[in-house]
């Protein structure tokens, strides 16, 4: 089988220490500017990725160690060579396909020129996001008693090349999808141009606050680095799916909101025995915030293309094909890699959790009716 590569970077502060331990104490000004030149490097060893018929690869988690601001604010030539030399220690290593993380997929024209002037081809990943992103909406409906056919659902960030994805294959199944993004001249034309192809009502507005008010499922999937979606703007017993990294989804919501569910959507159980080995400290474990056994799909779509040895750029730039949505959602499958147990916030949800939602979700519904 192929070995891959995964181009990682810190969202935050917390994830600076937790890449770097050395970073613990310092201030965030001093973080800041360190990471602003600090090279490329490999950070973790991924071994013990097994398909049940016995494909096994591995490879590496490389950091370009830039904050999610930086990615955006920094001359873009700098960013970009910053991803390549990541790429570069990748491929050095043996990899033989890339994958861009987080916003390493999003700055420039995502993963077009990074592809043209790497020396592996490059996925961003987001053919996975989206597929595992429907699935995980569409399960939290079913956890809240939610009859999709029936429910409004909202696209936020409905322009963006995941966001625009998702729409098309969310609407088979709701009555009514609302487009929200940003840019009205942007939504507007893509608005028009889906329109027709979709098979429920559809319409679409800039004001978030007002679109998600009306919907009891909501799916975000923007670049922002700030929230989007706050407490109250969210109705009673709603589902939230969150694809964006950092999250768009203000952590009020876990504290005021005990009656919706808010969901990672873009977490995958891994097959095998998956384990992240840091490079520069041997027997040491690498922590990326997430189960053990899990990964983001944009990971694993990285994963799946080395075990199928399809070493191709195969999820490049702001056009998804829908095609290939569906066919690496089947193709992870078939290796054995399923959706993750439901987290939102960065922790776990039980169970007895979602009971609690449900209920909180019902005695809210009894108490305005």
């Amino acid at each position: 089988m192929a070995k891959f590569c995964f181009v990682i970077h810190p969202l935050s502060f917390e994830d600076v220490v937790r890449y770097e331990p050395g970073a613990k104490g310092k201030g965030k000004p001093i973080i800041a500017k360190i990471m602003e030149w600090m090279p490329s490097w490999a950070a973790a060893h991924v071994t013990g990725v097994r398909t049940p018929d016995g494909r096994e690869t591995e490879g590496w988690f490389v950091a370009a160690g830039l904050l999610p601001t930086q990615m955006l604010e920094l001359p873009r030539e700098q960013v970009y060579d910053r991803i390549l030399k990541a790429i570069a220690i990748g491929a050095d290593l043996g990899a033989e396909v890339a994958g861009l993380g987080a916003f390493t997929g999003v700055v420039g024209d995502g993963g077009v020129t990074i592809n043209e002037r790497s020396p592996i081809p490059v996925t961003t990943g987001n053919s996975l996001t989206i597929a595992a992103g429907v699935r995980s909406l569409f399960r939290g409906a079913q956890e809240m008693g939610i009859d999709a056919r029936a429910a409004t659902a909202v696209v936020v960030g409905a322009t963006g090349s995941i966001g625009a994805a998702c729409v098309e294959l969310i609407a088979p199944h709701v009555g009514h999808v609302i487009l929200v993004a940003r840019n009205e001249t942007r939504l507007r034309k893509f608005f028009e141009s889906v329109r027709e192809r979709l098979p429920c009502d559809a319409s679409f507005t800039t004001e978030i606050g007002a679109a998600v008010q009306r919907a009891k499922l909501v799916l975000t999937a923007t670049s922002s680095t700030q929230d989007v979606i706050e407490p109250e703007d969210l109705r009673t017993g709603a589902v939230v799916c969150e694809l964006s990294l950092p999250h768009d989804v203000s952590r009020r919501v876990a504290v005021e909101r005990p009656d919706v569910l808010v969901v990672e959507g873009g977490n995958m159980r891994v097959p095998g025995d998956m384990r992240w080995w840091r490079v520069r400290e041997p027997g040491a474990t690498f922590d990326m915030g997430l189960p053990q056994g899990t990964a983001l799909a944009c990971m694993s779509e990285t994963m799946v293309l080395a075990l199928e040895n399809r070493c191709e750029p195969y999820t490049l730039g702001r056009g998804i094909d829908l095609a290939k949505v569906r066919e690496i959602d089947a193709l992870a499958e078939q290796a054995g890699f399923s959706l993750a147990d439901m987290r939102a916030f960065d922790l776990p949800i039980s169970r007895e959790q979602v009971a609690r939602t449900r209920a909180a979700a019902e005695q809210r519904r009894a108490a305005t009716a």
